[in-house]
């Protein structure tokens, strides 16, 4: 998989990132305490779910955040793809590394057997589609989890997310989704004072994922490549992969406007298109989205969505209060009004900070669990799909309860998959 975007990032090196964590009180990324894991060792032993790029630097981004975490299995639907990453985390982990050939696992059905093996914890970073199958796997058998967002990518495979973080909570385990703003000390100060009314009530807000880039992760279809193997390749471009690029990348935004208000929406209105992806190798995506999400007191959000090259870029969340606004993106926080306020403290690299903050919670033996809040913000995004998908305004209550929409393959294999007839507003029916 493709690493997550091209957001800025401020490089920051890992002994600056333990120093600065304990300034801005982030979880401490040691404990005093020895706990014993797998195979009677004090090393957190992790299993590989979804070896792309994604997956590969998630590994990188654990083993920066820890020196006590090894790499003990890895599993993938396509052997080259694991190929590839174990040998690149090979030579990036050196002797943490400690997969074998018996530790390698190629299928659908690869997940289970790295989860039934000798691991504490799995990261999962298969596409989305996969994510709640898995997920319900690994918190049945016990492990602590790292999880890429989104949750799912329709109703039904949402709300089996819903149910296997309950079960995670009961269970005392550690899961914290790929969401990385919620790692973050900007995002993290700048919603401390929202909810402490710097801005006051919030009466609107905006997000936006206006991405100046198009052909994001995309290949030529090879002639070797059956219908099933071609879309898993290619996987932004199948809304039953990836949930399109509303769900799997304008998520972040979604999920911050959620954190702020602390509700998901009761109603959405959307609308979107294919205006520029036209071709047939670009899957059944739409390329751009705009969404009004309706929250409880009436507070409009306008969510806007769209990869296109050479438009101008967006990504970022603006809140507004009674009493001022609050703006962030990817390294900037800032509030306007009575309250004004800048942050201007260290900006962490958050992709190691949410390793860093699961390890700490595992090793401290205080659960962290955002499933819940990021499978709200899965099943917005997706309620802002499925609104511009049929042209239909949707109810919170009805998506979360009465949906039967399901966007599963009939059976996982290689072999022939039609792709579904791209949307269109009007005529593609309400499931």
């Amino acid at each position: 998989m493709k690493k997550r975007t091209s957001e800025k990032k401020c490089a920051v090196s890992r002994r600056d990132f333990i120093k600065a964590s304990a300034a801005v009180s982030l979880a401490a990324l040691t404990s005093g305490t020895k706990y014993v894991f797998a195979a009677g060792s004090d090393k957190l032993r992790v299993g590989l779910i979804g070896c792309g790029r994604r997956g590969t630097d998630a590994v990188k981004n654990c083993l920066d955040a820890s020196d006590g975490v090894e790499i003990v299995a890895m599993g993938d639907v396509l052997k080259d793809r694991l190929d590839s990453s174990l040998s690149e985390l090979k030579k990036a982990g050196g002797d943490r590394i400690k997969v074998t050939g018996d530790t390698c696992f190629i299928g659908f059905d690869a997940y289970k057997k790295v989860i039934a093996g000798d691991v504490d914890m799995v990261i999962l970073t298969t596409p989305p589609h996969f994510r709640p199958a898995q997920f319900k796997a690994a918190v049945e058998a016990g492990k602590h989890v790292f999880m890429e967002k989104p949750l799912g990518v329709d109703p039904v495979g949402v709300r089996s997310v819903f149910t296997s973080a309950e079960l995670a909570k009961k269970k005392g385990l550690s899961v914290v989704v790929g969401a990385q703003r919620r790692h973050q000390p900007h995002y993290l100060e700048i919603m401390k004072r929202i909810h402490g009314g710097a801005i006051g009530q919030i009466v609107t807000a905006q997000c936006y994922w206006n991405w100046d880039q198009m052909n994001w992760h995309f290949y030529h279809r090879k002639p070797e490549w059956s219908d099933m193997e071609w879309q898993i390749r290619c996987w932004p471009y199948f809304t039953w992969l990836s949930g399109d690029h509303i769900v799997e990348q304008h998520l972040h935004n979604i999920d911050v406007i959620n954190w702020a208000l602390q509700a998901h929406p009761v109603k959405a209105l959307g609308m979107g298109g294919r205006e520029v992806r036209t071709s047939p190798e670009y899957g059944n995506i739409y390329d751009h989205f705009a969404v009004d999400f309706e929250y409880p007191n009436d507070v409009h959000v306008m969510s806007m969505c769209r990869q296109m090259e050479r438009c101008t870029g967006q990504i970022s969340e603006r809140v507004v209060g009674t009493k001022g606004w609050a703006y962030t993106d990817s390294v900037n926080g800032y509030i306007e009004g009575p309250n004004a306020y800048k942050y201007e403290g260290p900006n962490l690299d958050p992709y190691v900070a949410e390793h860093a903050d699961l390890i700490a919670s595992i090793r401290e033996g205080k659960p962290l669990n955002d499933a819940r809040q990021v499978a709200e913000s899965s099943l917005t995004a997706i309620m802002g799909r499925m609104s511009a998908y049929t042209g239909r305004a949707l109810k919170w209550d009805w998506v979360m309860k009465d949906s039967k929409l399901d966007l599963s393959p009939p059976k996982y294999e290689f072999g022939d998959l039609p792709v579904r007839p791209v949307a269109i507003p009007g005529k593609t029916r309400l499931i």
